[in-house]
C-alpha cells in the first residue's frame, strides 16, 4: 500500500489461511451467530444480544451494507462454522476488532490462527495498529492479547482497554508463524492477493 494512503475497510469475498477461512457473515448465519452470542458461558463477556432471530437478520442486513465494518464467519477447511470476528471503529490507521468467538471444542490453534489472519488482513488494508477492549473477567482472552504484545492503556470497572502497534503485530506474526505457515489468500471479486 502507498505511503500516506489512508487505510479503509474493504470487504473481501473470502480470506484463506492455513486451517481456517473467513467469509462475510450473511443472514444465513443468523442462527449460528445467535447460538454463540446467547451461550451463557461466552455471552457474559459480550455486549448483550437478544435471542431474537428477526433482529439478528436485520442487523446482518445492515452490516453487509456498512462500509465501516467487516463481520466474518470463521470456518474450517470443511466449511464448518467455528466462530466469528469483526473489524470496525477505524481511528486513522488503527482498527478495533471484537465479536471474536470461537466455538467450544475447537482446537486451541484456531484462536491463534484467526488472530494472525485478522492482523495480516488489516495490514494489507494499510492499518498499522489496533485498539480493543476486553472484559476483565475474560482472563484467558486478555492474557492472550498481552502475549501477542498488546499494551493495556486504560480500564473501567468492567473492561481493560488495549492497543497494539505495528512492531508488536509483526513480532507476533513472526513468533506464531508455525500456526500460519503459508501466506493468507485474500479473494476479491476482481482480484486475488497473497500476503
Amino acid at each position: 500500500m502507498e505511503k500516506n494512503h489512508q487505510p479503509c475497510f474493504i470487504k473481501p469475498d473470502k480470506i484463506i489461511g492455513n486451517k481456517l477461512i473467513f467469509e462475510n457473515a450473511t443472514i444465513n448465519d443468523a442462527e449460528f451467530i445467535l447460538s454463540l452470542r446467547t451461550d451463557k458461558k461466552k455471552g457474559k463477556f459480550l455486549s448483550l444480544t437478544e435471542a431474537d432471530m428477526e433482529q439478528q437478520i436485520k442487523w446482518l442486513e445492515a452490516c453487509s451494507k456498512d462500509s465501516s465494518q467487516i463481520y466474518f464467519i470463521i470456518k474450517d477447511l470443511k466449511s464448518n462454522k467455528v466462530g466469528t470476528v469483526r473489524l470496525y471503529d477505524q481511528r486513522d490507521s488503527s482498527f478495533c476488532w471484537g465479536s471474536w468467538i470461537i466455538k467450544d471444542g475447537s482446537p486451541i490453534y484456531y484462536s491463534i490462527e484467526s488472530a494472525l489472519m485478522v492482523y495480516i488482513f488489516a495490514k494489507s488494508l494499510g492499518f498499522t495498529e489496533s485498539h480493543f477492549d476486553v472484559r476483565k473477567e475474560n482472563i484467558s482472552v486478555w492474557k492472550f492479547h498481552e502475549r501477542f504484545g498488546a499494551e493495556k492503556i486504560n480500564e473501567t470497572e468492567k473492561d481493560f482497554f488495549y492497543k497494539i502497534g505495528l512492531i508488536a503485530i509483526n513480532n507476533s506474526i513472526n513468533k506464531y508463524k508455525r500456526y500460519l505457515v503459508n501466506e493468507i489468500i485474500i479473494l476479491h471479486k476482481n482480484y486475488l492477493k497473497k500476503t
